[in-house]
């Protein structure tokens, strides 16, 4: 499956049919005689053959002059897996998008991130989503207006500017045409709302999903200050834009195909990048039923992705914030790393002066400040501590990108180019900053303990089988010597 199967129109119409969940974000479905479009599993009675048509984004659809069907609310479902797959050029630019780089810098600036003019940026982006960067800026923008319109007690006009519109006027119209309602009227049908300051909506994701497990990893790595875990819920501080944030991650009482989550912002223009990085996080965009179909194939896997179908690679908020965390978990064990990690916080982070009922005091220090820390200053092998200042301040300076911007295999390079980074570090930051669904750390010992107990004598071999699904093959192994109450080296 790819974004590309909006193309086979038999498989599309199949699928529409059989009102899948797994394809929601992968196409979506104009239907001529209502002017409206769906998601495939939209619940109404299938449309006529002849009467649809087939878009590769929501952005698509609206461009070609539908509106979002009010049942099924398209615009909410999880992304293509395939932009992480391939992580070409359009997909980054999709994930550039979303975390609000056009608001922020325009097109031009989204074109210089990526190294491409304007001109071949637009062109390329058109080709594999049906409309151009502006386009899907656009549906993005009315996607967060409506989720504030149903979920706040934010005056309309304050929710046009925090959505990224540059009008009010631009706003009402933009609102009007994607979902057919004025946003008084899309305030109407909302539900119950939160308290002020705080704003509560859901991120789709495709089921099965495993939210205890990536619970689980989560709380075991949750650095005092920084996260919180209580209650079933994840709570981390966010760095954002336009000043600080935090997340909390209903993770146990949610609804199925979403996760509930609250954000508490000191400027509500944050919003589209808090959710994006939040998705990151979830892994959200993920297929798990191809994940699990293929790994479950192979009889050595098949009784961990029995044990946990749905599982995920856990992604990061801030790629810098990881790096700095993988190079102090070099060679110690989970716990030794929090610790660590929680030390360089209190010496280091910036303590949060954000208003609003969470736990979470601090935000990780930035690169530039790791970077003008003296390793002798940090309670670890010296060696560790220059590497963790070499990573910081490749990443301060943009030799090192880790904002979905730069090629993953530039990024690997360019890590592994510097002292005291191996390949265990740049794989598993490709893995989770990146968003990798094919790294694979062969020489870590925990990998090589779990594949032993299965039996594989070659891991390096068997994992071939695994593409181009071996982060999660990774995270099965790491979780079946968690099973044992043996952590080994995960990290």
């Amino acid at each position: 499956m790819s974004t590309a199967m909006y193309l086979d129109i038999e498989a599309c119409y199949r699928a529409v049919k059989s009102k899948d969940r797994r394809f929601d974000g992968m196409f979506y479905t104009a239907v001529r005689t209502t002017g409206i479009y769906c998601r495939p599993s939209c619940p109404a009675i299938t449309p006529k053959l002849a009467n649809v048509t087939f878009h590769p984004t929501a952005a698509a659809a609206q461009q070609a002059g539908y509106r979002a069907c009010k049942r099924c609310l398209p615009d909410a479902t999880p992304g293509s897996p395939d932009w992480d797959v391939t992580a070409d050029i359009a997909g980054r630019a999709m994930r550039l998008i979303a975390d609000g780089t056009i608001e922020r810098e325009g097109v031009d600036g989204l074109a210089t991130k990526l190294g491409y003019s304007t001109r071949q940026l637009n062109r390329v982006v058109t080709r594999t989503f049906g409309a151009g960067p502006l386009a899907l800026a656009r549906a993005r923008r009315a996607q967060t207006a409506r989720v504030l319109v149903e979920t706040t007690d934010l005056a309309l006009a304050e929710i046009a500017f925090a959505s990224g519109f540059s009008s009010i006027r631009q706003f009402n119209d933009t609102v009007r045409e994607v979902y057919a309602s004025t946003p008084s009227e899309l305030r109407g049908r909302r539900g119950s709302t939160t308290a002020s300051g705080a704003i509560a909506t859901r991120i789709g994701v495709r089921e099965p999903f495993d939210a205890a497990s990536l619970l689980g990893f989560l709380a075991l790595r949750a650095v005092p200050g920084v996260e919180v875990v209580e209650a079933g819920c994840y709570e981390r501080s966010l760095r954002l834009p336009h000043g600080p944030g935090v997340v909390r991650i209903d993770l146990t009482g949610r609804p199925a195909g979403s996760v509930p989550c609250r954000f508490t912002l000191a400027d509500t223009r944050d919003l589209a990048p808090a959710l994006e990085r939040t998705r990151r996080l979830l892994d959200a965009d993920c297929d798990p039923v191809a994940v699990d179909d293929q790994l479950g194939a192979d009889p050595r896997l098949a009784p961990l992705v029995r044990r946990r179908l749905g599982l995920r690679v856990p992604g990061h908020v801030d790629g810098a914030e990881l790096a700095a965390r993988a190079v102090l978990g070099q060679q110690v064990s989970v716990a030794g790393a929090r610790t660590l990690a929680a030390r360089l916080v209190a010496a280091h982070g910036e303590p949060l002066d954000l208003a609003g009922d969470h736990a979470v005091t601090h935000l990780f220090p930035t690169a530039d400040r790791l970077a003008a820390v003296d390793p002798e200053e940090i309670a670890m092998p010296r060696a560790r501590g220059i590497a963790l200042r070499a990573v910081s301040a490749a990443l301060a300076d943009g030799t090192v990108r880790l904002d979905r911007s730069a090629d993953r295999r530039e990024v690997r390079a360019g890590l592994l180019a510097l002292p005291g980074i191996g390949p265990w570090t740049a794989d598993y930051v490709v893995m989770r900053a990146l968003a990798d669904p094919d790294a694979f750390l062969p020489t870590d010992v925990g990998v090589r303990h779990a594949a032993e107990r299965r039996g594989i004598t070659d891991v390096v071999a068997a994992a071939e089988e695994w593409r181009p699904w071996r982060s999660y093959a990774l995270m099965h192994l790491w979780s079946a010597l968690a099973d044992r109450a043996d952590e080994g080296d995960i990290r």
